[in-house]
């Protein structure tokens, strides 16, 4: 079995234990709650790796290029789909307008991407007409494969909401909020009978303020009950994330809670900075913050990642996991330019909490 070491936000000192990659979580580890998944990508760490997650080291797995008039794709997510994989991706096409396009894998890392961008099917005709979408989240949920995006309507960005059963007819819901808001991400199964979703209120711009929200609806098409998950923090005891946040992946049920990936943001004299940090939420009150990151867990080191069509940027749109090992792949977007993939576990999140 590897060993995996865990640092302190102080790195002051470093826990080694050994965490098995098959078979049930041992008594104490971290234990994730849903399906094994014996195919997820992985990749061991380096012996130098000294951060709770680390890069694929093929990154990035999706080039700017890969539909025939991409410029980008980036900020995309994926799920397990029969004996592989499924996504829906944000290509920005050579006149840079910003759309979803639906891709399949064997492995999660070679992937198809349609030339085509969605037709979505079924929606009232007044948020059918298609302005601009990006950014989306997939998230299997009652049978389905609901998709959430940032929605132009009427010229203002909002929460649009889809599903599909097949990755080839996709379904349009109502838009779940007002404009303005962004990053609208579902949990994975109702929470006291009820479905959540969080989301970013912001403004028409490239905003510069967010905090994070949570959401709640008895179908999937009226939201309220709206709370206050976490905001920025000032100063300089978290500065990475002093400008706003938002949520990343569909959060990760585990038994101590939910585990949450998103990014933060700090505006620097070159511009903002993305990195991504990681928070446990309440599994029965998922607005109740119980851990969170003070150091960021990645950031913009690498080339692809720091030069592109906007640098200095990682930004976390979907997650798979192992419920058997723990293992965590993460899908990430690049500089606005290219896929990234990257890996880490359960029990290093948590301990990189402490």
């Amino acid at each position: 079995m590897p060993t995996i070491r865990a640092f302190s936000l102080t790195n002051l000192f470093v826990l080694e234990f050994e965490i098995p990659l098959s078979g049930m979580m041992e008594v104490g580890m971290t234990k994730i709650i849903g399906r094994e998944l014996p195919n997820i990508p992985w990749e061991e760490p380096g012996d130098a790796c000294d951060m709770p997650v680390w890069r694929y080291s093929g990154n990035p797995i999706i080039e700017r290029f890969a539909t025939r008039n991409s410029n980008s794709v980036f900020n995309s997510a994926v799920v397990p789909f029969e004996d592989g994989f499924a996504g829906v991706f944000r290509c920005d096409s050579r006149s840079i307008s910003m759309d979803i396009f639906a891709g399949f894998s064997k492995d999660g890392i070679h992937w198809k991407i349609s030339d085509e961008p969605i037709a979505l099917q079924g929606a009232n005709a007044e948020i059918a007409e298609r302005e601009f979408r990006y950014d989306p989240r997939v998230c299997f949920l009652d049978g389905k494969y609901y998709v959430t995006w940032c929605n132009g309507y009427r010229g203002y960005p909002t929460i649009g909401v889809g599903y599909t059963f097949d990755f080839r007819n996709f379904y349009q819901l109502e838009n779940a909020f007002l404009p303005f808001n962004r990053n609208g991400v579902l949990f994975p199964r109702q929470i006291r009978g009820k479905y959540y979703m969080l989301s970013r209120p912001s403004d028409n711009g490239h905003t510069p303020f967010g905090d994070i929200f949570l959401s709640e609806s008895p179908d999937m098409q009226y939201w309220g009950r709206h709370r206050m998950v976490m905001g920025t923090i000032k100063g300089d005891t978290s500065a990475w994330q002093s400008t706003k946040i938002g949520a990343g992946c569909v959060p990760i049920e585990t038994e101590d809670g939910w585990l949450l990936i998103y990014h933060g943001v700090i505006n620097t004299c070159n511009g903002f900075v993305y990195r991504m940090g990681c928070a446990l939420l309440d599994l029965e009150e998922p607005w109740k913050v119980k851990k969170r990151t003070r150091n960021y867990i990645l950031a913009p080191h690498e080339l692809y990642e720091c030069v592109g069509d906007v640098p200095n940027v990682v930004f976390p749109c979907a997650a798979l996991t192992d419920a058997a090992t723990g293992r965590i792949a993460i899908y990430y977007g690049c500089a606005d330019t290219v896929t990234g993939l990257a890996f880490t576990t359960a029990d290093r999140l948590m301990a990189y909490m402490e």
